[in-house]
């Protein structure tokens, strides 16, 4: 369906708009909400896992955890603003112009897609500086031999789960952000 000459009606602009935000709008889709689905599962289990087994408390892990949670929002909000891409294609295959959304409105849908992306990075990677940071800082303290002893010294792998997370999530608002660009490219031609 994202071949232009599917729409016979339309000026090859508006074809190649159209089947445009069809394509990058599905694919950017669905790969946001393949990774979201993985990152928040990871950060459930990891939430979970804390309140039947807590683990030792690691200041920056609360404050990480926070910023990846927000920026997991911010992620389910460019999955929704991608989603509108494709209705947007379908808007635009409109054969009366009239009802077809203007070139303005269009460029400033994307705009929003790309902020919204921009947000929701800067709020993950808060979030995985905290988290790095405070396993840094346990990494650093631990003395060889002594870990066993002093389990606020270790290294959790619900830790490492929560990073992972924040990287689907990074690459998730990535996915978004370069979807919102290459169609604000291609439609500034």
């Amino acid at each position: 369906m994202s071949d232009p000459s599917e729409y016979p009606s339309l000026p090859t602009a508006v074809q190649r708009a159209a089947a445009g935000f069809h394509t990058a709008g599905w694919t950017g889709f669905w790969v946001q909400v393949v990774l979201a689905v993985v990152a928040t599962i990871i950060l459930l289990f990891a939430a979970s896992s804390r309140t039947i087994a807590p683990a030792v408390a690691s200041p920056g892990r609360g404050f990480g955890v926070f910023f990846a949670i927000c920026g997991l929002v911010a992620l389910y909000a460019s999955i929704f603003w991608t989603f509108r891409y494709t209705r947007l294609s379908k808007q635009l295959q409109t054969p009366d112009p009239a009802l077809r959304p203007r070139k303005a409105d269009t460029i400033e849908l994307l705009r929003m897609g790309v902020m919204i992306n921009l947000i929701g990075l800067l709020l993950i990677i808060l979030g995985a500086q905290a988290i790095v940071g405070a396993l840094l800082a346990k990494s650093l303290s631990q003395v060889q031999g002594l870990g066993a002893l002093d389990p606020s010294r270790q290294i959790q792998p619900l830790d490492i789960f929560v990073v992972q997370a924040n990287t689907h999530a990074i690459t998730a608002h990535f996915a978004g952000l370069v979807t919102s660009l290459w169609l604000l490219n291609r439609l500034s031609r």
